[in-house]
């Protein structure tokens, strides 16, 4: 079911890593950012669109891991953007994604996976902003709706999720740090962020977001083991190992 976050912001949240999916109206449609998880997920997804009464104009992905590649028939055959950078990397990894998108759930499209086109320079008819930096995943962005003061965060800024280094590239925790002060600027204009896995953080919670991402990081740049709630999850024991040994890489 569609929760209201702010006018015109509604987010959709699966059982599967607490993933968010939200849905934005703006003035010629609905953008869908990062719908998914799995086939049924995305089916009542479709419901729930149908009864706000509105089309499809677009879908936006937030970065190019498969869980935020994902799509329906029923929204539509409409445009699917990402940042330039985000959609060179979800086409060069379709195939991959389509794999992973198979192994991890059920019910989903494949061939819709990872069908994206690089966002034009005016936005199109996305709303908002576009706050893109090199965290996480090649061409990863929020999107700032500062007039509904609303930053809809993709992977970053979770209650459940730690900071996840790509551990492909290196230099991520320069890299998280530079993302969080251009996260940090836009959150100014806002009091919802949305991030892409768990809760929605309001008020004085969004500060506490951006506090919790920069104590791990430090903690990391220290050679030392966080002080982290997040971390009681054993599931993330292993991104934690490989984010420690960035770090020390640096």
């Amino acid at each position: 079911m569609l929760k209201q976050v702010a006018d015109g912001v509604w987010v959709r949240q699966s059982e599967w890593v607490w993933s968010n999916a939200v849905v934005v109206r703006g003035e010629a449609g609905l953008t869908l950012v990062d719908p998914g998880i799995a086939g049924s997920d995305l089916a009542e997804l479709a419901d729930d669109v149908d009864r706000l009464g509105l089309p499809v104009v677009a879908g936006f992905s937030t970065h190019p891991h498969w869980d935020h590649l994902l799509w329906h028939s029923r929204f539509g055959d409409v445009p699917r953007y990402a940042t330039a950078a985000g959609a060179q990397a979800a086409t060069e990894a379709r195939e991959r994604a389509r794999q992973m998108a198979a192994e991890s759930a059920s019910g989903i499209p494949l061939e819709l996976v990872a069908l994206l086109t690089p966002l034009p320079a005016d936005g199109g008819v996305v709303p908002g902003e576009i706050v893109e930096h090199d965290a996480h995943a090649v061409g990863h962005a929020a999107l700032l709706l500062a007039d509904r003061g609303v930053l809809l965060a993709g992977d970053m800024l979770s209650d459940v999720l730690i900071p996840l280094l790509d551990p492909r590239r290196p230099g991520q925790v320069d890299a998280y740090e530079a993302a969080l002060d251009r996260l940090g600027e836009a959150a100014r204009h806002v009091d919802v962020v949305v991030p892409g896995h768990g809760a929605v953080a309001e008020g004085p919670e969004v500060a506490a977001r951006f506090a919790a991402d920069r104590a791990y990081l430090d903690a990391l740049r220290r050679g030392e083991d966080p002080v982290d709630a997040r971390l009681a999850q054993d599931w993330l024991s292993r991104p934690h190992q490989a984010n420690l040994e960035q770090a020390r890489q640096s």
